[in-house]
């Protein structure tokens, strides 16, 4: 776990491209990445619909969340992300403050959280970062802010890695859950 920036782990860069889940950053329109991120709550969803409460809570291994601590991560990737995106769009280069999941997840018993709520938490905070990339106008979207000395990163990029987060980890919520 990282306990100080100088610990945490690099962002992707702008011309990411996700061997995993096969997201590129570059073929992705921000357009385009808003309509995966009106899916995310759905997707989300259907991933953990009907998997027994157990399997929710447990851990696959030491080095894997749980599917609740996933859900519980991709509700806060979209709070502050959409935080991220309002300050890019109104400051001028600013630092953004790391999101330190593991933190959170053990501080906040992401564990114990209440699966359902977490959902509509997620429905609700897609929708307020949609909403944000409403507001960002065409010329706006190089404008920067950064997370770690040499760590720039543009408002289409915040765009781009939120849509990724959302695909990547319903990748990994249906893998534990055995739905892959």
């Amino acid at each position: 776990m990282a306990t100080n920036t100088a610990e945490l782990p690099p962002l992707a860069g702008e011309d990411h491209r996700c061997d995993d889940c096969g997201m590129s950053y570059p073929d992705l329109t921000v357009a385009d990445a808003d309509r995966l991120l009106a899916g995310i709550p759905e997707r989300a969803g259907a991933a953990l619909r009907g998997v027994q409460d157990q399997r929710l809570r447990t851990r696959p291994d030491a080095d894997t969340w749980s599917i609740a601590e996933y859900a519980c991560h991709l509700r806060d990737v979209y709070l502050s992300f959409t935080i991220r995106l309002h300050r890019v769009r109104t400051e001028d280069a600013p630092a953004f403050e790391p999101m330190f999941n593991d933190l959170r997840a053990r501080r906040f018993r992401y564990r114990q959280a209440d699966v359902d709520a977490v959902l509509d938490e997620l429905a609700a905070y897609v929708a307020g970062f949609r909403a944000e990339i409403a507001r960002v106008a065409d010329d706006e979207w190089g404008r920067v802010g950064s997370r770690l000395p040499g760590e720039v990163r543009t408002a289409r990029w915040l765009v781009r890695q939120a849509a990724h987060e959302g695909v990547h980890h319903i990748g990994d919520i249906a893998a534990i859950a055995g739905r892959e």
